[in-house]
């Protein structure tokens, strides 16, 4: 191995960390939104380059300033740290790449250095959550994404962004705080803060109730942050009210990284190390991914606004990613892990083309898009391919991770049967409230004092949305990709089970 391909995994983490204070230099109009995306782009460029040396049979592993662990800060990527890397690089890449005209609008030229900086300080802290292999730093790269996030959805003109921001703030905060307490009780008990290490001491302390206590608030911080069901309540209006471009990058992987610690964490420390533990996580996840399927979609079904629409979607998918994760064998969770790669393509694609729309409805609520596709057919269209995948068509993504969860769940017996009945349901019912939006769009008439003169959205907009909305149908038609490394991933998961 090489020293250049050694350090691509800190310069996953370094490039936009560096490039945040140089973009706050830039005032020229443009410049600073040029320097994040470039920025972003070789950060992209980075995680395919280790994706490729993962599907190669290289390890990547890094020792911060030269302290081996477990004595030092360790960072390490494999296959299910590549599926991560992907879709935050990716997202935050098509976000800007489209958002420039839309941004403009949004944000003062005053105060553009200073949100692209805080993007990519976002950028930094959602790629080191995901490459680190020290438990607090994972809190310390949490609290970096969580603060610039708050500054990214607070930024537009929308004056309800500041409440949303507010209730995303201290929702998180409990959530961060849940989890530091979680690895502070850990830490008292084995001595240190490397996973790896802390998987290899905790036998000897498994027994003991502060370690009990640990799983429980772990657990807990991590679902509140990545709005499992039904901590979810802050996501909603957080999506709603900030910036379409920002709605597109968080959208896509904010609450992924969570749900990415949460397998990390709760598979290498306590599912093979706490008695009993593996069963009682299964038995407490999978009825609350069953309700969020259900519950959340019927939210979406009844909600006239499209982004909040949207939002309670991506809650009933984050129950089919765990739900698969529930199952705690190879099948369900490799299809709980390549529904993720899926899904930020099918919702990335969608809040695109929702971010078209919103450069000339101020309200995207379904009355208002009433006859829109007559006017913006190729936006419409791209969210109508989206909308396939979200469903699970066949010949789409979404189809490829909902056909691996029913197969993984028809091998549960008489339990599987239920299971798959609760997926066709979601799935009909995403049916439902997809149509809702292409019958408004299609199929009625524009409403009086609508905005005249309407036009496509700008090119750079429209051609990453069609780029996402294409990712859909070939990643649907070719999903080798995500299939190997979904299969790597739960591989190496399920390697600490008993």
């Amino acid at each position: 191995m090489n020293v250049e391909t050694y350090h691509l995994a800190v310069l996953q983490v370094v490039v936009p960390l560096l490039s945040a204070p140089l973009v706050t230099l830039l005032r020229p109009r443009g410049l600073a939104w040029a320097a994040a995306t470039t920025a972003s782009a070789m950060a992209f460029a980075i995680a395919v380059s280790l994706t490729a040396g993962v599907l190669s049979g290289l390890e990547f592993r890094y020792a911060v300033g030269g302290w081996a662990a477990p004595y030092g800060i360790e960072i390490r990527v494999d296959a299910l740290t590549c599926i991560l890397l992907l879709v935050v690089t990716g997202a935050s890449l098509l976000a800007l790449f489209a958002g420039r005209r839309s941004l403009d609008a949004d944000i003062d030229e005053a105060r553009q250095p200073l949100f692209y900086a805080a993007w990519l300080m976002a950028l930094a802290g959602l790629a080191g959550i995901v490459v680190t292999a020290d438990a607090f730093n994972v809190f310390v790269f949490m609290e970096i994404s969580s603060l610039a996030s708050y500054i990214l959805i607070g930024a537009g003109p929308n004056r309800r962004a500041l409440p949303a921001t507010f209730k995303y703030l201290v929702m998180g905060t409990v959530g961060a705080t849940f989890y530091l307490i979680g690895v502070g009780l850990i830490y008292m008990m084995t001595g240190t803060l490397n996973l790896a290490d802390m998987a290899q001491r905790i036998p000897e302390v498994a027994d003991q109730r502060p370690v009990l206590a640990a799983a429980a608030f772990i657990f807990v911080g991590l679902a509140l942050k990545a709005a499992v069901f039904p901590l979810h309540a802050w996501l909603p209006n957080a999506y709603a009210y900030a910036p379409h471009a920002v709605t597109v990058f968080l959208a896509a992987c904010a609450t992924k990284v969570q749900v990415y610690v949460l397998l990390r964490f709760d598979f290498l420390v306590f599912q093979g190390n706490l008695p009993g533990h593996a069963l009682q996580f299964s038995h407490f996840l999978m009825p609350l991914a069953l309700l969020a399927i259900l519950l959340a979609s019927s939210v979406a079904m009844r909600e006239r606004n499209l982004k909040r629409l949207l939002a309670y979607s991506s809650v009933a998918q984050i129950g089919y990613i765990m739900l698969g994760v529930s199952l705690l064998s190879a099948a369900g969770l490799s299809a709980g892990i390549i529904h993720i790669f899926n899904h930020a393509l099918a919702k990335g694609a969608l809040f695109l083309a929702v971010a078209g729309l919103g450069m000339h409805f101020q309200s995207l609520t379904l009355t208002d898009l009433a006859g829109a596709a007559k006017r913006m057919p190729w936006t419409m269209g791209a969210f109508v391919i989206a909308g396939l995948s979200l469903m699970g068509i066949p010949g789409t993504a979404g189809f490829i991770s909902k056909w691996q969860l029913i197969s993984a769940a028809l091998a549960e017996g008489n339990l599987g049967i239920a299971i798959v009945a609760v997926v066709l349901i979601g799935s009909l019912m995403a049916v439902v409230y997809v149509w809702r939006v292409v019958e408004a769009a299609y199929f009625h008439s524009p409403r009086a004092g609508g905005p005249e003169g309407l036009q496509e959205a700008p090119p750079m907009l429209l051609a990453a949305t069609w780029a996402a909305a294409l990712a859909n149908v070939y990643f649907g038609l070719a999903p080798g990709l995500p299939i190997e490394l979904s299969q790597a991933a739960a591989a190496s998961l399920l390697q600490h089970l008993p």
